[in-house]
């Protein structure tokens, strides 16, 4: 899992830093409110009840994590 807690936390930063338009989204909202509140927003937003591909679920924790790495 490459450092990450777990398997939920990894899959959510793997696609988030590999899509392109995904990446460029969460750039954006990182850089205009931060990465606390901007994985908020973004919960709110963009990820409110959506998985990954995969299957994992976006939660606010997995998206604080891979914003770790932005």
């Amino acid at each position: 899992m490459n450092g990450h807690k777990n398997w939920n936390h990894w899959n959510v930063s793997l696609w988030i830093n590999n899509d392109e338009s995904l990446y460029r989204t969460v750039k954006r909202y990182t850089q205009r409110y931060g990465k606390a509140e901007g994985a908020r927003l973004l919960m709110r937003d963009y990820f409110d009840g959506q998985s990954t591909p995969d299957g994992a679920p976006y939660s606010y924790s997995s998206v604080r994590a891979a914003l770790r790495e932005i």
